[in-house]
């Protein structure tokens, strides 16, 4: 029970990554706030889990990300550890997207990062908490048809080490740079593939571990970051890739 006590934000929780981290915070005694877009559905991952609540708000915004910090702090009487983990991703060339497109992946990646973190820094100096943000293998190499996604991602991994100089020694601030994640977003973009098949069997392979992570996986990492085993780490990635960003 690493955790037992602590007061946890899990941006963009009620599937994937960010429930398979909320649920492992949980079964290692924090109390967590899930989030979500809507307050359906982080209610409902919340109730799943065990969390304290959910909370639904678009973290888009600053105004966003102030309500949701705001909200988390005064249900759980304080903050101790932010993991920044909301997020979209889609494919498409340069010449297919728009301004509307590119400033949504910036918005949803980048900024909601930048903003939670600031409205949780009171909370956490007071607390000497820790901060943990979610990269990705295209945040350090290049990804064909997404060149806005990984240049959001890029910007995460410097943003980690710039917070981590800026907040020290208070905060500690880390980041995980996951590579294919077997999450139902996954699932979909296999499913509208051509040859479905072929795209799981070449996403499996793409690593040099010949398959994708697991949800639980990428969890158990943030929650290494985040525990006292982690106490001398600040302004580190931690990739769980499967080998991918070692070489091709």
């Amino acid at each position: 029970m690493r955790f037992s006590g602590k007061r946890v934000l899990v941006t963009g929780s009620t599937r994937g990554i960010g429930r398979a981290t909320a649920q492992a915070f949980v079964a290692e005694g924090a109390r967590v706030v899930v989030h979500g877009r809507t307050t359906k559905a982080a209610q409902k991952a919340a109730e799943e889990v065990g969390a304290v609540a959910g909370v639904g708000i678009d973290v888009a915004s600053a105004a966003g990300c102030e309500g949701l910090v705001s909200t988390a702090v005064k249900t759980l009487g304080g903050l101790d550890i932010l993991i920044n983990n909301a997020g979209i991703w889609y494919s498409a060339k340069t010449e297919d997207l728009d301004e509307a497109a590119y400033d949504e992946m910036m918005d949803a990646n980048v900024k909601s990062v930048f903003f939670c973190t600031k409205a949780s820094l009171p909370e956490l100096r007071r607390n000497r908490g820790s901060i943990v943000n979610l990269a990705s293998e295209s945040g350090v190499m290049g990804q064909h048809g997404a060149v806005v996604y990984c240049a959001t991602k890029a910007a995460i991994l410097n943003m980690t080490r710039a917070m981590a100089l800026e907040y020290a020694p208070e905060i500690r601030v880390n980041c995980v740079s996951p590579g294919t994640v077997d999450t139902d977003m996954v699932r979909l973009d296999i499913a509208s593939a051509d040859d479905p098949e072929a795209r799981l069997a070449a996403m499996a392979a793409y690593a040099p571990l010949r398959r994708m992570a697991k949800p639980e996986e990428i969890a158990a990492g943030i929650l290494y970051l985040s525990s006292p085993e982690a106490a001398y780490v600040t302004g580190t990635s931690l990739s769980i890739d499967g080998g991918t960003t070692a070489g091709h």
